[in-house]
């Protein structure tokens, strides 16, 4: 069957339509309150609170097609891709799911009617997986499945399969049960009649592959491992879109289908090579710069995708959590396109629009922000490309040994990891053997891959320790692990009924009780976790923070909640001690000063987006936020400085509206389309539901979709005041801002600062022309301290040449001075190297109380002698309890100790023998 990618995905989604599903939009790729994930990785993420029976079902039954990313945690492939013919960063699941609805009949008879009726698949190709059971988990064989399939398949194209290739869990604990598999086998008919497919499934053959998986979910794991069947059955589905595509298109490769291939051929053309989809590795068939070049296509085409649809749905490449697997990702793929296609500029970025137009009617998110996200990859490109020649400098010093030469024997006995590792690094060098630790530092610190680092070793006829490498990269893996391991315990029960109520909206008081609690261990901490039948308690989410305050029993207990946090479309309250009185009724307080002060940074925060819109233009969209009860962070799409004018600007329209004491309108339940057609500004990003909350500020000013909380009238805010505006990432600006009392006490300080100032100056009339007096009457003085101090070196630096003592053809000077800095010391070292040849110079100064110590030693001792200033200069700092380094002409160092000049200069003459 001939069907375009687009026609495939529409397929599906009308096939289940037709069996009474729901179609319900992706959600974005970054997850957000659930703080067990980073990314959706897996079509049943965003109904995992419907799984763990935490929230209802909007509809019985559903199907999509979801966005997922699979590069970090449990879910790891990304150095799979563009390898391998079916890896991939992002890919689109598309799925089916039944909450409590059909079950494993309907999912089965429906699965096969797709793939054979509508795609038009060959059933002998098709093979099916059941869970054989297992014995350890008493669980039994999932017959029913395998009675289901012998309708349509043939016995011996019904497999059984173990537990961990069918039984699905959602991770250590929650819902979990068997699963079917189908794999298709695309072998030629020759292939197929020397081996039955039955052998290769879940075998990694590249040609019999899973599509599609339908989970079975029956249990729920607790924390003791044990299963308990859940309340209600539900089907989950997921079958891969790419993997779907390359099957009805009839190619061997997900990179050979329309999903790919306008990605790849453009990338060929800019290239100028050509893509050999047939290419193979070195040593078979094509192999060579081929494979490397198609491999480098591939990569690209694939990783634009996760790095574009992250950045649209809301995450910046960044240097921690989700930012940085974003970033590792793009890294890859500009190594890539640098390393094997010749791209030693920016190119990566310009695939952004090609891949919005694709997309457009599917993701639209993209395609209305392709702009902001073609900035922001051209930006991390430009970066990379620089660290990446940071990183070639740095290996090629490394290949430089002469530098290092008699360091060893200058190292004690007693000595540190670090110079450990150093003494690693040169034993290995002048064997010929980039070290492990190395290795790891280029690719930690410059991004290069065990691959790069191996490549360019070879070109130099090197070899690499790899297990060196991988040992430093599980050292940090460990530690890593250790700082973020969590230990969480099953949820204690208290009642039945689990439904929650938020009331914070209308109180900051409410009678409630508790449902159920668990226990938390994190960094040694130990923390309970609670939730209400009913709370005034804000839930963190869209960059407001969680709510503290108290629960207080009848009996006078009162347990602190410290924060508020939501999982999984619950409400949790973290407190630091269990409540005695668990079964009673408590009285839920929020903390009221600090909600009427975050409330007012909230508000606020909504009208300077509307401010800045009217100002900056209407390109500005909401990046990422913070609302707390000091201050409010706004980060927003612009790509150029906001200049004072604007930001004064944009403070004037603020405080109008705020002294307007507009009172703020609010709906609930509004349906979310009829909201966008209000013209509702709506965040990219973010999961709405079917209903939505608006919240206004004068219909002709600020109307946005929001959960959080907010001022009666905006005159409560009281003022605002803008107190910082920076750059975050390439095309994202932020500004920092305060209001009410924030402002009040900001006022107060700055006029007790001017006021501070005024007494220093003698209480002038023109404050500002008083300092600029003085800061001209500042640089004067200096230039003529600066003349004093050079004449003085000047005069030092003939009689320190006379002063030059020759040993062993060296000509030796080793001096304490009296001069004020660094840089007037530095002055007389070169100076003397101009007029003393061969000179090996150590001068020791004693600046305001500190000691320094400066090297210098003449070019041709360097490479005749093998004499380092830097390596000199760190033997030298031992005397002061101090340490330096430089190059190896010159170096400095400084210390603690000033009693130990002396004992500088006399070790000093100990390098000459």
């Amino acid at each position: 069957m001939n069907m375009t990618a687009q026609q495939i995905r529409q397929a599906f989604l009308d096939f289940f339509a037709s069996k009474g599903h729901t179609i319900v939009p992706s959600a974005p790729i970054v997850v957000k309150n659930d703080p067990t994930l980073m990314f959706t990785n897996a079509g049943m993420n965003q109904f995992k609170d419907v799984f763990l029976g935490e929230a209802a079902a909007k509809a019985p039954r559903v199907a999509d097609t979801q966005r997922c990313l699979r590069v970090s945690g449990k879910h790891n492939d990304l150095e799979e891709v563009g390898v391998d013919t079916y890896h991939h960063t992002m890919f689109e699941m598309l799925g089916n799911w039944s909450f409590g609805d059909y079950f494993k009949k309907e999912a089965i008879d429906w699965s096969w009617e797709l793939l054979t009726s509508v795609y038009g698949l060959e059933k002998d190709r098709l093979y099916v997986t059941y869970f054989e059971g297992d014995e350890k988990e008493g669980l039994a064989k999932d017959q029913e499945a395998y009675d289901f399939w012998k309708q349509y398949v043939a016995e011996d194209h019904i497999l059984p399969g173990n537990k961990k290739d069918n039984f699905w869990e959602m991770g250590e604990t929650g819902p979990c049960g068997p699963c079917s598999e189908i794999h298709f086998d695309g072998r030629t008919d020759e292939e197929r009649a020397k081996v039955s497919g039955a052998e290769l499934v879940n075998n990694d053959d590249p040609n019999v592959i899973e599509i599609w998986n339908n989970v079975f979910m029956q249990f729920n794991r607790l924390k003791d491992s044990s299963l308990h069947p859940l309340p209600a059955r539900h089907v989950d589905t997921g079958m891969g879109f790419e993997r779907l595509v390359r099957v009805l298109q009839g190619k061997t490769s997900n990179y050979d289908t329309d999903v790919f291939m306008p990605l790849i051929e453009f990338i060929s053309d800019k290239s100028g090579k050509t893509y050999y989809p047939e290419a193979l590795p070195p040593g078979e068939g094509l192999g060579g710069a081929d494979w490397n070049e198609a491999v480098a296509m591939r990569v690209m085409a694939d990783h634009i995708r996760a790095i574009s649809f992250a950045i649209a749905d809301g995450q910046l490449p960044s240097n921690n959590k989700a930012g940085y697997v974003i970033r590792r990702i793009l890294r890859r793929a500009v190594r890539y396109s640098y390393q094997y296609l010749g791209f030693k500029e920016p190119f990566l970025n310009q695939l952004v629009p090609l891949l919005a137009e694709q997309f457009k009617g599917v993701f639209d998110e993209l395609y209305s922000q392709k702009d902001f996200v073609q900035k922001v990859v051209l930006e991390e490109e430009f970066a990379f490309l620089r660290t990446l020649e940071s990183g070639l400098r740095r290996f090629n010093t490394y290949f430089d040994i002469s530098n290092e030469q008699g360091i060893v024997t200058h190292i004690d006995e007693d000595i540190s990891e670090h110079v450990k590792i150093k003494r690693e690094n040169i034993e290995s060098r002048r064997n010929g053997i980039v070290s492990g630790n190395f290795a790891f530092e280029l690719s930690d610190t410059f991004g290069f891959p065990l691959d790069l680092t191996e490549l360019i070793a070879r070109e130099k006829g090197w070899t690499v320790d790899a297990e060196g490498f991988h040992k430093a990269l599980e050292l940090q893996k460990s530690r890593s692990r250790a700082a973020t391991a969590i230990d969480t315990g099953d949820w204690i029960l208290l009642k039945e009924d689990d439904t929650v109520t938020f009331t914070g909206y209308d109180e900051t008081e409410t009678v409630a009780h508790i449902i159920k609690y668990r226990k938390v261990k994190a960094k040694g901490k130990e923390q309970f976790q609670l939730v209400l039948d009913k709370t005034p308690f804000y839930a963190e989410s869209g960059g407001q923070v969680g709510d503290t305050g108290d629960l207080i029993f009848p009996d006078g207990e009162i347990v602190k909640t410290t924060d508020t946090k939501k999982e999984n479309g619950l409400i949790v309250h973290f407190t630091d001690e269990l409540p005695e009185s668990l079964d009673d009724a408590l009285t839920a307080y929020v903390d009221p000063e600090r909600r009427f002060n975050i409330n007012n940074n909230h508000s606020a925060t909504h009208l300077l987006h509307a401010a800045m819109k009217q100002v900056l233009g209407s390109h500005v969209n909401q990046k990422g936020s913070l609302v707390n009860a000091d201050y409010l962070r706004f980060d927003f799409s612009h790509f150029s400085k906001v200049t004072e004018e604007e930001l004064a600007q944009i403070e004037i329209i603020v405080n109008q509206k705020i002294r307007e004491n507009i009172f703020l309108k609010e709906e609930r339940d509004v349906p979310y389309q009829q909201a966008l057609d209000s013209g509702v500004t709506a965040l990219f990003g973010e999961k709405y539901g079917d209903f939505v909350r608006v919240i206004t500020f004068d219909d002709s000013f600020s109307k946005e979709l929001c959960g959080g909380t907010h001022v009666k009238a905006t005159g409560q805010i009281g003022y605002f005041k803008i107190i910082s505006e920076s750059a975050v990432a390439a095309g994202v600006r932020r500004i920092e801002a305060i209001t009410g009392a924030g402002v009040e006490k900001y006022i107060n300080e700055q006029s007790q600062l001017v006021h501070q100032l005024k007494e220093l100056l003698k209480n002038p009339k023109d404050i500002a022309k008083s300092i600029e007096t003085l800061l001209e009457e500042n640089n004067r003085l200096k230039k003529e301290i600066e003349k004093a101090v050079n004449e003085k070196a000047s005069g030092l630096k003939t009689e320190l040449a006379q002063k030059a003592e020759s040993v062993n053809g060296i000509n030796f000077i080793a001096q304490k001075v009296a001069l004020p800095n660094a840089e007037a010391i530095k002055t007389l070292a070169y100076h003397l190297k101009d007029v003393v040849n061969d000179l090996f110079l150590v001068l020791v100064a004693d600046i305001d109380g500190k000691p320094n110590i400066t090297v210098m030693v003449a070019e041709n001792l360097v490479k005749e002698r093998g004499l380092n200033a830097g390596n000199i200069v760190r033997e030298l700092a031992k005397e002061v309890q101090g340490g330096g380094g430089g190059q190896p002409f010159f170096a400095t160092a400084g210390g603690k100790d000033v009693s130990g000049l002396d004992r500088v200069l006399e070790k000093a003459r100990g390098f000459l023998s």
